[in-house]
């Protein structure tokens, strides 16, 4: 009881001629994942099988398989035989199961042993097909705030998410058996995704606490959908896999929105900030004391008394804004000092001394011609720039280098072979 391969010259038309039928998956849209397979033209007045059951496969029967289909055919509820590769296939109750892997290989053998027919035949055989491209455009979205701590606003915030996420079947048997409803003849992922929604939200909160750990800025959170996409894979595909043939392949966020009180705790966190760059306070006096004045302009009770009111309100203060404004020119100096010491060290930090005693910033000497050196020094995961073999900061050892030097020629490679004369990696 299987399949066989089929060679057929003239398709177009013979399918209904030669055959007692022929099966086909019935429209399958990117969302459709599962679906029964329907017989081409069974009222074509050439088809041979006029008494033929709808949906049943009978003994000599072709089905045709297209690119990113899976077949199966079933008697009875359980698996007799299936491909993963595309082609012709001849039904043929006398043989024994085919069993065309594709790339699948043994693992298709093993969810088969596990679920396969055991009996005869019961009559009652059907094809189904599954799809195997990326299962695009599941939206989701958080019913309620999830809480993220950012590091740089030091404050436990809440946001929401919106977006979508696709999956990829990567085990169709183990998928028909553990994922697909019993007796469907044709599943849409919205029939099915109630309870893998909850999960994907449970393994997403869980995935957004692990950003936060790794002190990814919240507004930072939409850029990294890649890194999102890689914690939801360790958060679900192995428990998602293993027992129901299917994975996260992407994850893309549409939106994120904060909860009010986040909302307030970051425009103070900013405004904090802007106000710490002596400038943005210095443009704060001017603007207060230019809109001060332009008030007292504009006074129905007569320009020369607001001006002497705001003069006394001015001297009142003990000179504060003179004062303030005073303090902000300092800093202003300060802060300019600070970075054009800086840049002198950076400008220092680029120049390098030749062999033959030329000091350079480019990559050649403009002396000899020789080329820069290569730098000991590298930069650490957390960021430090180190020269030993550990990091200052963290401790964290130097990584391996897989760059080798070809002692034939001389020549920088990163394979197993060099690019300049070939010799292998030795």
């Amino acid at each position: 009881m299987g399949i066989i391969r089929a060679t057929l010259n003239a398709m177009s038309g013979a399918l209904a001629d030669q055959w007692l039928e022929a099966f086909e998956a019935d429209d399958m849209s990117d969302s459709i994942v599962f679906t029964s397979g329907v017989a081409v033209r069974r009222g074509d007045k050439r088809n041979s099988n006029k008494k033929g059951t709808d949906n049943v496969v009978s003994n000599g029967s072709i089905i045709h398989v297209y690119p990113n289909q899976f077949m199966l055919l079933v008697d009875g509820g359980k698996i007799v035989d299936y491909t993963a590769e595309e082609g012709y296939y001849k039904v043929d109750n006398s043989s024994a199961p085919s069993l065309f892997n594709g790339q699948f290989g043994e693992s298709l053998l093993d969810a088969f042993r596990r679920i396969k027919f055991g009996g005869t035949p019961s009559y009652s055989q059907k094809v189904y097909f599954i799809n195997m491209q990326e299962i695009k455009g599941i939206k989701f979205g958080t019913p309620s705030p999830v809480n993220y701590f950012d590091n740089f606003y030091n404050s436990e915030l809440f946001l929401r998410a919106h977006g979508t996420y696709s999956i990829k079947v990567t085990n169709p048997i183990k998928f028909y058996a553990e994922a697909i409803p019993k007796n469907a003849d044709r599943v849409d992922i919205k029939d099915i995704n109630e309870q893998y929604l909850s999960e994907f939200l449970e393994a997403f909160q869980a995935a957004i606490n692990r950003m936060s750990a790794e002190n990814i800025r919240i507004s930072h959170v939409t850029s990294h959908s890649g890194e999102l996409s890689k914690y939801m894979a360790t958060g679900l595909d192995e428990s998602w896999n293993s027992m129901r043939g299917f994975e996260i392949q992407s994850v893309g966020i549409a939106s994120i929105s904060y909860d009010d009180e986040s909302k307030k705790l970051i425009n103070m966190r900013n405004q904090g900030a802007m106000l710490g760059d002596a400038g943005v306070r210095e443009g704060y006096v001017q603007g207060a004391m230019a809109r001060g004045f332009e008030s007292a302009g504009n006074n129905s009770g007569g320009s020369a008394q607001a001006f002497f009111g705001m003069g006394m309100g001015m001297n009142a203060g003990g000179g504060f804004m003179q004062t303030a404004s005073e303090t902000n020119r300092e800093q202003m100096k300060q802060d300019r000092a600070k970075r054009e010491e800086e840049e002198k060290k950076a400008t220092a930090k680029k120049v390098w001394k030749c062999e033959c005693g030329a000091e350079n910033t480019g990559k050649f000497c403009s002396e000899c011609g020789k080329p820069k050196p290569k730098s000991k020094e590298w930069v650490c995961e957390c960021g430090t720039a180190n020269t030993g073999k550990f990091c200052t900061n963290c401790g964290k050892p130097k990584p391996e280098s897989n760059t080798w030097k070809c002692p034939d020629c001389g020549t920088e490679n990163t394979g197993k072979f060099c690019r300049e004369c070939g010799r292998k990696r030795g």
